[in-house]
């Protein structure tokens, strides 16, 4: 993908979005053929990105866990998936999440 907000890599797609109240980066795995397998995941942080990061199922679904580090939310997000975090691809929009 070219756009900042989505990459894809390994079959997982990730997409950054931002509400009024919070930076949103969702996980989803996809099959080879482009179809959702229903997997997902998702970090939010408050706007300011001064709070901790909380791993939800979804972007919408209730927080699971709280995280100071990325790295260690990426580390939830990658165990909820079935894959590496290293393999996580991570828009460029997103890169300054947990800082």
């Amino acid at each position: 993908m070219t756009d900042d907000r989505t990459a894809e890599a390994d079959g997982i797609r990730a997409t950054y979005d931002e509400t009024e109240t919070e930076r949103i980066l969702s996980f989803e795995r996809m099959e080879s053929d482009g179809v959702r397998t229903g997997s997902t995941a998702a970090i939010a942080q408050n706007r300011d990105g001064y709070a901790m990061l909380k791993v939800r199922p979804t972007a919408e679904g209730d927080e699971l866990e709280r995280y100071y580090g990325f790295d260690m939310a990426l580390d939830h997000v990658g165990e909820l998936l079935g894959v590496s975090p290293h393999d996580l691809p991570i828009p460029d929009a997103a890169d300054d999440m947990g800082m």
